[in-house]
């Protein structure tokens, strides 16, 4: 019964993450591994890849970066954590990172300044409760919610205590600013295949 127990608390680490297999995409959030869809669908990727151009047009030249998923973020409140601390490594769909800092060979440690998750039918509770705190916890400035089926995106940023306010929430004939930059919009059209 013990070791039951133990195992129901034990919480991983990236360390722990590091030494599972490449071909079994999981996320950690709260140091409780989630299994990732195996492979995102035709929409899924069209509307990253769309997504993901758009934004590499408008940074060109400029200090922020965006990364597309497969891609570590190991939040973490301490900067100075060794692998065997950090127990949140997720890979959002889009991540767009303005701190060079916290880019290195594996990834982003720290903080994005902006992600964005494409849910799929089995991420929708992950994407929707557990990601929303995660984000909101590590004071990720905006965090978007992109629905391929219903072609609307819900937009969290971030407010002066620390909380998210209410979705701002868009739709396919519509276009969206970037909280983050001054003069970036995107064309949901655009996005969603319009």
């Amino acid at each position: 019964m013990s070791k039951l127990i133990e195992e129901l608390v034990h919480k991983y680490t990236y360390f722990d993450y590091m030494t599972w297999p490449a071909d079994n995409p999981i996320e950690l959030i709260d140091g409780v591994p989630y299994s990732m869809t195996p492979a995102p669908s035709r929409i899924h990727q069209k509307i990253s890849g769309e997504l993901s151009r758009q934004i590499s047009n408008y940074l060109q030249g400029k200090t922020c970066e965006v990364y597309a998923a497969p891609f570590d973020v190991r939040l973490t409140e301490d900067n100075d954590a060794v692998d065997e601390k950090i127990n949140n490594v997720i890979q959002p769909d889009i991540s767009i990172i303005c701190d060079q800092e916290k880019l290195d060979d594996k990834g982003c440690r720290g903080t994005p300044d902006l992600v964005m998750e494409i849910v799929s039918p089995s991420s929708i509770s992950v994407d929707y409760i557990k990601k929303l705190y995660l984000y909101e916890k590590y004071s990720v400035r905006e965090y978007w919610i992109i629905h391929p089926i219903d072609k609307i995106i819900m937009v969290y940023k971030l407010i002066e205590n620390g909380k998210y306010a209410r979705p701002e929430v868009y739709q396919i004939d519509e276009v969206i600013k970037i909280g983050i930059f001054e003069d970036l919009t995107i064309s949901l059209a655009d996005v969603f295949g319009g």
